[in-house]
């Protein structure tokens, strides 16, 4: 019959701790009982017992340290607690749905669930087993879980990606075929709902300064809807409003935190909220609305793809709606053109032109083309018509100091093209240019010409609700004035001409944005490569020494000397595990947004010669000379000494392992170019420019021959130069000569008196 290795170890366990188990006292164990404790102590996977009361009822009896550290639960403070002690109501009826099937059924069983401790959602894959008293009774149940919300938060991250990604594009392709703005809100929501899987999706318009009015919506509550109330939000005064370029989102996790602020917590809580997040929906400088995501049954820890996610589709709806508002102009203009139409009959053809051109140059942006060949047609198309000398568009640089032409149509030769002019020269011209006003004028030709050459010209600015672009200059070969109709034309056109090149910006910030996310993937899937590869190899390690340690014990003939050999490979490798997944941890701390390091200040005078002595043994037994210098008279460090420590320790450590014997190894603390400037250095080696560049990535080594590549975790000089950012400071690395020195710098503002 086969047994149960988890059931073995749980019956060494109450062995070893009868008073956790039983109440009964065990006084010896065989070597073999005290190896399967240790390994139930210091496995990998998360262990956990239950006990089934005589009623039915379940409660808790111990966990294994991994278990421990998963969820932040002492075995003994979780010991004779029921699942509803411990978890949120709804996880404790999944819980004990799972653990009457494993007794109702007999039988081990199998399943994924998803849990929440301590506030933290967590993904777990778990085993349960049934055990039977003398009776045949199930007594207890002993289960074995490992933590896959890595893998979970992974696999959603790409599925919200791709679902996004289709979002995003639906609403583009709305947005291109002008469809009506409240479609594009409502299937904006129920797209946005599904793919975030949440209760309920909203978006709100701003009426006044702290009133609004829920204009779509998308939520699982049937027969409760939001849709067209009118809410007043007694925090929204200006909390969403832009600040320094940017918009403010608010983002709750769980309305019941300390850090949020009562008005608040009431005015959720009264719509049945539990988690919230609101991004605003802005149009240039001013404030449209909010795009809000809740979860009403439970706290949410809201990712940043979700975010990010309805970022986007906040910039989305932003472009949605000013299409609407631009389209709508349009549609104005275009009446106001159909009615001087009815009262001048003569100019009837003139108007049939002027909506052709206009409907021309509107398909040739929906078709996207480039921003070149979109001015190129405007500038074309006008010249023909009016027959002008010349058509042509300039650009502002972006203090509007001054005007560049661009692009220019000539009937002849070009005369304007590449000239580019001075505001404050022609003050006369751009002055209402720049207050979004058209300029016309009758000029004298300059210059000696057989007859007197004039010239009408026109010029339109090119605008929209971000600010002024540019200018849509038309010059005529003759002193007839461009009347009111045709500077509409003008005016539209340079309308579509501020699209375009909006238009091809956003397009080129979009491009450069996807670049930049897929170079931070590529680094990305590099890390969690190599990562994965640093995680492997401990691992088989430890099952090599666990088979043979298995073959040895199952022998007839006891090798002593191959156990302690065994135990400490299993120790060594577990050790080396352990610290990889504590530098991985603090790495991802500190490159999110750690709270601030703790400063003490220090006297590097009496603080730093006992770390660097601590080397002393380490350099002597590998043939270095180690000295230290420290320049007199230097001001106290206010730092966070635990972290300030690990970086050194970290440097002597890397330099001591790459210094050769007979080399000297230096390290220097000076006042200089207003820091204290903290020097390692080495004589004996030297690097390359490349190698220097790389020197700070995670699992990166100076040479792939090098012995003591598998003695750390991989880790030590990324975190380095994480913790030397986060204490202030900015870290680097020469090399020149024969010698490499990595310096420290920290600001003389960061040091107390």
């Amino acid at each position: 019959m086969n047994t149960n290795p988890v059931d073995s170890t749980m019956k060494l366990k109450e062995q070893a701790h009868p008073q956790i188990i039983f109440g009964e006292e065990v006084d010896e164990q065989s070597s073999g009982e005290q190896l399967l404790l240790s390994m139930y102590d210091s496995v990998q996977t998360s262990i956990f017992v239950v006990d089934v009361l005589e009623d039915g009822d379940f409660q808790y009896v111990a966990l294994n340290p991994t278990h421990e550290r998963w969820v932040g639960i002492k075995s003994e403070e979780l010991r004779g607690k029921k699942p509803e002690d411990i978890l949120t109501p709804i996880d404790a009826v999944k819980v004990r749905q799972h653990y009457t099937d494993c007794v109702r059924f007999g039988t081990t069983i199998s399943y994924e669930q998803c849990l929440q401790f301590q506030g933290k959602t967590t993904w777990w894959t778990t085993t349960l087993t049934p055990l039977r008293d003398q009776n045949s009774r199930i007594y207890r149940l002993i289960g074995t879980s490992s933590n896959i919300t890595a893998t979970k938060q992974l696999a959603q991250a790409r599925e919200i990606q791709a679902e996004g990604a289709q979002i995003l594009a639906a609403i583009a392709q709305k947005v291109h075929e002008s469809l009506d703005l409240d479609t594009i809100l409502e299937q904006t929501t129920e797209d946005l709902r599904q793919c975030l899987n949440c209760d309920r999706i909203l978006i709100y318009k701003i009426k006044s300064e702290n009133n609004g009015t829920i204009v779509a919506e998308s939520t699982v509550f049937s027969g409760v809807s939001l849709l067209g109330k009118s809410f007043r939000d007694p925090c929204l005064n200006g909390k969403y409003q832009q600040s320094q370029g940017r918009c403010c989102l608010e983002m709750v996790e769980d309305i019941y935190c300390a850090r949020v602020k009562s008005c608040q917590r009431d005015f959720l809580a009264s719509m049945g909220v539990r988690a919230n997040l609101v991004v605003p929906i802005s149009l240039q400088k001013d404030l449209w609305g909010l795009l809000i995501a809740q979860y009403c049954d439970e706290p949410h820890q809201w990712q940043q793809i979700e975010v990010d996610l309805i970022k986007q589709l906040s910039s989305q709806l932003s472009v949605a709606i000013q299409q609407t508002k631009l389209q709508q102009q349009i549609k104005q203009l275009q009446t106001k053109l159909d009615t001087h139409k009815q009262e001048q009959q003569a100019q009837l053809e003139k108007h049939q032109q002027f909506q052709a051109l206009v409907l021309h140059i509107t398909e040739k942006i929906r078709e996207r083309p480039n921003k070149t060949q979109v001015l190129a047609t405007v500038i074309q198309k006008l010249a023909t018509l009016f027959h002008l000398e010349s058509c042509y568009i300039e650009l502002y640089n972006p203090d509007c100091t001054c005007a560049s032409v661009v692009d220019e149509y000539p009937t002849r030769k070009p005369i304007y093209q590449g000239l580019t002019r001075k505001v404050a020269d022609l003050s006369e011209i751009y002055q209402p240019l720049l207050e979004k006003q058209p300029f016309q004028s009758i000029e004298i030709v300059p210059g000696w010409h057989p007859q007197l050459l004039v010239i009408t010209q026109l010029a339109c600015p090119i605008f929209d609700e971000q600010g002024i672009i540019g200018n849509l200059w038309l010059i005529r070969p003759t002193q007839q004035m461009f009347d009111e109709s045709e500077i509409c034309l003008v005016k539209t056109l340079a309308n579509h001409c501020a699209i375009a090149i909006r238009q091809a910006r956003l397009d080129a910030t979009n491009q450069a944005r996807l670049q930049k996310l897929e170079q931070r993937q590529n680094l990305t899937n590099k890390f969690l490569k190599q990562l994965s590869q640093e995680l492997r190899t401990p691992v088989t390690s430890i099952s090599l020494a666990a088979q043979t340690l298995e073959t040895v014990l199952s022998s007839n003939n006891t090798i002593d000397e191959v156990i302690p050999q065994l135990l400490q490979i299993l120790h060594n490798e577990c050790g080396r595990e352990s610290q990889l997944i504590n530098d991985l941890l603090t790495l991802t701390y500190l490159q999110a947004q750690p709270e601030p390091p703790t400063l003490i200040a220090i006297d590097l005078q009496t603080w730093l010669p006992p770390i660097v002595e601590s080397f002393r043994d380490l350099t002597n037994v590998q043939r270095q000379q180690l000295n230290l210098i420290i320049e007199p008279g230097l001001p106290r460090l206010e730092t966070d000494i635990t972290e300030l420590e690990r970086v050194l320790t970290e440097l002597l450590t890397h330099t001591c392992k790459y210094t050769p014997a007979g080399e000297t190894i230096t390290v220097t603390a000076q006042l200089t170019d207003n820091a204290v400037q903290l020097s390692i250095s080495n004589s004996g080696l030297e690097i390359s420019a490349e190698m220097r560049s790389r020197i700070f990535e995670p699992f990166y080594h100076i040479s792939h021959n090098d012995p003591w590549t598998h003695s750390g975790t991989g880790l030590e000089m990324a975190l380095v130069k994480r913790m030397v950012k986060h204490l202030g400071g900015y870290i680097c690395v020469e090399s020149s000569e024969g010698q490499t020195t990595f310096i420290i710098k920290f600001p003389v503002s960061e040091m107390g008196g």
